[in-house]
């Protein structure tokens, strides 16, 4: 599955959109492969990457292990796209003191923005990378600070030339070899990502860099 990766990102319209800036950085660990060998993203015995020096966030599979608010969050958001009415998110989006990043262009509607994106007329593309996205590892990035964010997916956080084979081929389930081509072009991952906050705020899906 994928939609067009760049280009996504910057969608004009009349209105802008109040967002909350979010810094974010690149982690540019070694270490092994860690996706659950049984493929269920969030299984509690998913095995752990060793601690390498000087790595940073490592990836995560564990769900147990988000704070409640966030996964809360992350529930919420899976409930809605799950459903197949791209207008079940309106109510999430709406929950938050101030409406997630969606584009890093004006846009005065997020879920007509989000049905634009989406290779379908009624959004079910979107919904369907945004579960996928959702149910992949995750990262946390900048801790104990006011950036500090749970980034899904985690290949969002981590430099491309890093990723194993068996890595890569987690990665092509989110996306095709034409996007992973484009995106070692353009020296980073681009598609699609979601951050929440600690304190459960839906702080962005969007696509680009």
């Amino acid at each position: 599955m994928t939609l067009a990766l760049l280009g996504l990102a910057a969608a004009p319209s009349a209105q802008a959109q109040t967002t909350r800036p979010v810094a974010t950085q690149v982690i540019r660990p070694q270490v092994e492969d860690t996706q659950p060998v049984d493929g269920e993203a969030g299984a509690t015995d998913a095995p752990q990457a060793p601690a390498a020096e000087a790595a940073g966030p490592l990836p995560q599979f564990d769900l147990s292990q988000l704070p409640e608010p966030v996964a809360r969050m992350r529930a919420a958001i899976l409930r809605a796209a799950v459903t197949g009415d791209i207008e079940a998110l309106r109510p999430v989006i709406e929950s938050n003191e101030l409406p997630p990043l969606f584009s890093y262009g004006e846009i005065s509607d997020p879920i007509v923005f989000l049905k634009n994106a989406s290779g379908d007329a009624d959004g079910y593309e979107i919904l369907a990378v945004l579960t996928e996205i959702l149910d992949a590892g995750y990262v946390r990035i900048n801790p104990g600070t006011d950036q500090e964010l749970y980034v899904w997916p985690w290949f969002a956080e981590w430099p491309l030339e890093a990723l194993s084979p068996s890595q890569t081929v987690q990665l092509l389930t989110l996306v095709t070899a034409s996007d992973l081509e484009t995106m070692r072009q353009f020296g980073a991952y681009i598609f699609w990502r979601v951050g929440i906050g600690p304190d459960g705020t839906w702080h962005y899906f969007i696509a680009g860099d």
